[in-house]
């Protein structure tokens, strides 16, 4: 199964936040022997939203949506993602006992009566308005709780709050996907030489070793190795090891001039 990611928020599209989800979610799921297919960034914009979800729910793959689930009028997704479903929004039961556990929480906190049909304590419970049928994810932080709908997850924008409710959907939601062997790279530097030389050989050992992908990442300008391509293999266990050997050898028969080799 294909792990896929959407980022909500015009604030990461124009600069004023840089993007945290996407490195945090690539190390969640390498923790769990699982890697990253595809992301997406999109902005406020409820029709992109809802064609990028649209896609999401029609993939079958498992995709966190993160941002965009809050209850002002920048937060589109839980409208958008009722819409993608052709579903109603509905008040969540659950989700609603979950607010108002938190707002009598804050309350408490802050010495005040609990006002439960206070109009910003209402608005509140908008948060807990998700598409009818879908489930809800635990927030260890402030008890909102995210939703999900098949396998695609909604969690806040929020950090501190989207990424231990993730890795709850990964180990509740996705434990028997996890993988005890992890997926490895071998690489090596190779010096002088042009892509469209090495093409046929990762042809070649990618045609030869099913389970192993080939990559080749070209550079111009390293401080040390100067113009070279870092070329290797990626994949699990011993088909990786034979794999390299195998490009290792193609790169000697070619007469390349190989610098340091990497594994990761």
């Amino acid at each position: 199964m294909a792990f896929g990611l959407i980022i909500v928020g015009d604030e990461i599209l124009s600069g004023k936040r840089a993007d945290k989800h996407l490195p945090k979610v690539i190390e969640l799921l390498a923790a769990r022997g699982l890697a990253l297919d595809w992301a997406r960034c999109v902005g406020d914009n409820p029709p992109r939203i809802t064609a990028d979800l649209k896609d999401a729910f029609a993939s079958g793959d498992v995709v966190f949506s993160c941002g965009g689930i809050g209850a002002t009028p920048d937060d589109h997704t839980r409208q958008c993602a009722a819409d993608a479903l052709g579903r109603p929004l509905q008040l969540n039961l659950q989700a609603r006992d979950l607010i108002v556990e938190r707002m009598r929480d804050v309350a408490a906190e802050k010495r005040l009566p609990f006002e439960p049909e206070r109009a910003d304590n209402v608005h509140r419970l908008h948060m807990g308005c998700i598409p009818q049928g879908a489930g809800i994810i635990p927030n260890p932080y402030n008890k909102i709780p995210g939703f999900f709908v098949g396998s695609v997850y909604f969690v806040p924008g929020f950090p501190v709050m989207a990424w231990p409710m993730i890795e709850w959907v990964l180990d509740q939601h996705c434990a028997h996907l996890h993988r005890t062997v992890h997926p490895t790279e071998r690489s090596v530097i190779v010096k002088g030489a042009m892509e469209s030389l090495l093409t046929p050989l990762m042809v070649a050992i990618e045609s030869q070793h099913a389970g192993v992908r080939v990559f080749s990442l070209p550079s111009v300008d390293h401080p040390e190795w100067g113009a070279h391509i870092e070329l290797g293999v990626k994949g699990e266990g011993a088909r990786v090891d034979a794999a390299y050997a195998a490009l290792i050898q193609g790169l000697r028969d070619l007469g390349t001039h190989l610098g340091p080799e990497l594994v990761r």
